[in-house]
């Protein structure tokens, strides 16, 4: 992502801002291949963010989850300028420092929605993901930055005056780091002579009454990113919360890698925690659940039948879910019990449809311009820009545009045209692009809708409804699916306890010695009225309504979230950080649906919904991964010979089309943990019956 890049345009906005690069990678006199992958901001020691989101383009989305996103008449309703219209399945950021390059085309190509999970904290706990990142800090001065003053070293913030039995009373580097480092002002650990003349703004008084959470920082760091010995706290939280759950495990992230064994090439035992714990109930006659949501493949581009990294996580999650002789399936499966009855998992996809007739109306208003859409596309990101200096000056873009491939998944090789496009100099030059572009339209646009999927939420009108201005074929061309990438890494545990952070279900985020991590274990003490298999049951909030939210989401019981000009200043309780509440729905029918996790009605409404969407999604555009094709022959016969992500049927009318995904409900849809079940060679072999020394870096 060129963190380079990232690194001297923050420096260059003021000299108070200073951005360290660790580890670099290429060039660096450390050889790591692991990542400092915690997403954390901290504000002031008094505000603190942590979860999977990465502050990067093609991260931000709605609950609505757009893939189309042309805007033909009228371009600044774009939601995702330049390179923030991404899909990493079918090409990886290219150039990121190249805001304008987005390389894809949006009227051909769908972007990949993101589905995450953050949050936002206010209280003591601060503090100790200060600690978390001060160390990072003063190992990287140490090792890069020693001698440059803009690096400052940094004191941990603790009062231990107000508070002498912390932990960090006992903390290694605490008094060198408090005589050579600059310490800036906390508020939270503070005693009765407290003096600091200097008053509290009104959002940084605390109040200690008003939390109702008690809130554990873990984490993942060894010598290479903190200096200190492994700690694999994280993966302890997982396990323990894992072994002490009574009703209900759901799970959601990134990665699916475990082991239900040591001594084996992937370490960490998670796997074996929900073995062990499910075979627990199995044998007392107890009715438990576990949920797992992962993204159907890894968001890398390529094809899975060459790209040997895919085939490398694949076979790994594979082999903790259900092949290899020691996953999750056959160890309960081995034991005598049916694993479906305990545990399944789960993906997210979602449909759209592009808005670029392109031969019935946007081929003519470039005839009568001779500026080509992806002119416009390129002249919105530059006038998004503003004024720019030298650096970020660039000649032309290279817009990609796909044609059919073997491969339904990903656009591969040669797999697509490359067209050149004039990079506009200055916003005004923009600005004269986009104005002869738009009012060379023939007819007003407002009657077509620029994205159809929302029609997957609660919404007030049906698909049905839609109004297209072009043929029939071009309609047809234009829906599109893609998978919703989950990136959240969440565990919650009978709706009272949450784990919520950075950390991977992988071996590099678990292990405690690859990716530096770190993550939040919150349990709320702030009960509410609720039901667990159908008897009445007292759950803590957060980790409830944290729960009811995604599934909600997930099942499309919530109303879609529009971006129009209109709801701009539109500002919602979600929308507002702590300590400001969220609106209660506890109350809602909605919540009502989702609210017992282990009765038999969420059963019908979960994988009926999952079941019917699966069906649908397979039988439009036949994509892979599917449980319909369990070997490489059948991937050869199955995926049709379209574009990536659209309808995989020329002959398929529209309004069967519509019929069919006017009933999609959410995004759910069934894992497909059975797909290529029949080749044996991505899930066995020498690769994983000994040490290979590459595995880390993928697993």
């Amino acid at each position: 992502m060129s963190s380079k890049h990232t690194k001297d345009a923050l420096e260059d906005l003021h000299p108070n801002v200073a951005c360290m690069r660790h580890p670099d990678h290429i060039g660096s006199k450390d050889s790591i291949q692991f990542w400092s992958h915690h997403e954390v901001v901290i504000v002031d020691y008094h505000y603190a963010s942590i979860g999977g989101l990465d502050l990067c383009f093609g991260r931000w989305d709605t609950h609505s989850h757009p893939l189309a996103d042309a805007h033909v008449t009228e371009h600044d309703r774009t939601l995702f300028p330049g390179q923030d219209y991404n899909n990493a399945r079918v090409l990886d950021f290219q150039k990121v420092e190249r805001y304008v390059s987005n390389q894809l085309s949006t009227l051909e190509t769908g972007r990949m929605p993101w589905h995450d999970v953050h949050m936002t904290i206010v209280g003591p706990t601060v503090l100790d993901i200060a600690q978390h990142f001060i160390e990072r800090w003063n190992e990287i001065k140490k090792r890069k930055y020693a001698e440059l003053e803009r690096y400052t070293w940094l004191a941990l913030p603790h009062n231990l005056a107000a508070a002498p039995n912390e932990a960090i009373s006992s903390h290694p580097d605490l008094e060198v780091w408090q005589q050579r480092g600059v310490k800036y002002k906390e508020r939270f650990l503070r005693h009765g002579g407290y003096d600091e003349q200097e008053e509290d703004p009104e959002d940084h008084k605390h109040d200690p009454n008003m939390g109702t959470c008690r809130v554990q920082v873990c984490r993942s760091i060894s010598d290479w990113s903190h200096g200190y010995l492994p700690e694999h706290s994280i993966q302890n939280a997982y396990i323990q919360l894992i072994s002490e759950a009574k009703h209900f495990i759901y799970i959601e992230n990134q990665f699916f890698i475990s082991n239900t064994k040591t001594g084996a090439a992937v370490v960490n035992q998670i796997a074996g925690a929900l073995v062990e714990r499910i075979l627990r109930a199995a044998k007392d006659g107890q009715k438990f659940k576990v949920i797992v949501v992962i993204p159907e493949v890894p968001a890398f581009a390529g094809d899975i039948k060459d790209a040997s990294a895919l085939q490398i996580i694949l076979g790994a999650q594979w082999r903790t879910i259900n092949r290899g002789g020691d996953s999750i399936m056959e160890k309960i499966r081995e034991a005598g019990y049916n694993p479906e009855d305990y545990i399944r998992w789960y993906h997210l996809r979602a449909y759209d449809r592009i808005n670029g007739p392109y031969h019935t109306f946007i081929k003519e208003m470039e005839e009568k311009t001779g500026i080509t859409f992806h002119q416009a596309q390129v002249a919105l990101a530059r006038k998004w820009i503003g004024k720019i200096d030298e650096s970020w000056v660039q000649e032309d873009v290279a817009i990609k545009a796909p044609l059919p491939t073997k491969d339904g998944l990903v656009e591969e090789g040669n797999a697509s045209k490359i067209e050149p496009v004039k990079y506009p100099e200055t916003e005004e030059e923009a600005d004269q692009i986009l104005a002869k572009f738009e009012a060379a339209a023939s007819r007003k646009d407002d009657d077509v809708s620029d994205s159809v999927g929302h029609h997957a939420m609660q919404d007030t009108t049906a698909l049905h409804d839609e109004r297209w201005l072009g043929d029939e074929a071009e309609e047809r061309e234009c829906y599109i699916t893609e998978l919703l990438y989950i990136h959240s890494k969440l565990l919650i545990v009978d709706d009272l306890r949450v784990i919520m952070g950075s950390a991977n279900l992988n071996d590099r985020s678990q292990k405690g010695d690859g990716d530096s991590e770190i993550a939040l274990v919150v349990e709320d003490q702030d009960m509410i009225n609720s039901r667990m298999n159908g008897k009445p049951y007292k759950a803590a909030r957060f980790a409830a309504t944290l729960r009811r939210a995604l599934f909600k989401e997930h099942l499309g019981l919530i109303k879609p979230q529009h971006c129009e000009p209109e709801t701009k200043d539109i500002v919602t309780s979600y929308m507002t950080p702590v300590p400001h509440p969220h609106k209660d729905t506890t109350m809602s029918k909605e919540d009502s649906l989702v609210a017992d996790p282990l009765s038999d009605d969420f059963d019908q409404l979960w994988n009926g919904t999952a079941h019917k969407n699966t069906q649908i999604f397979s039988e439009i555009f036949k994509y892979v991964p599917s449980n319909n094709v369990r070997s490489w022959k059948q991937y050869e016969n199955y995926v049709p010979k379209v574009k990536a992500g659209h309808v995989g049927h020329a002959d398929m009318p529209v309004s069967e089309i519509k019929d069919k995904l006017n009933k999609v409900q959410g995004h759910l849809i069934e894992g497909a943990v059975d797909f290529l079940v029949e080749e044996k060679e991505i899930v066995e072999g020498v690769r994983w019956s000994s040490y290979d020394p590459t595995l880390p870096i993928y697993i």
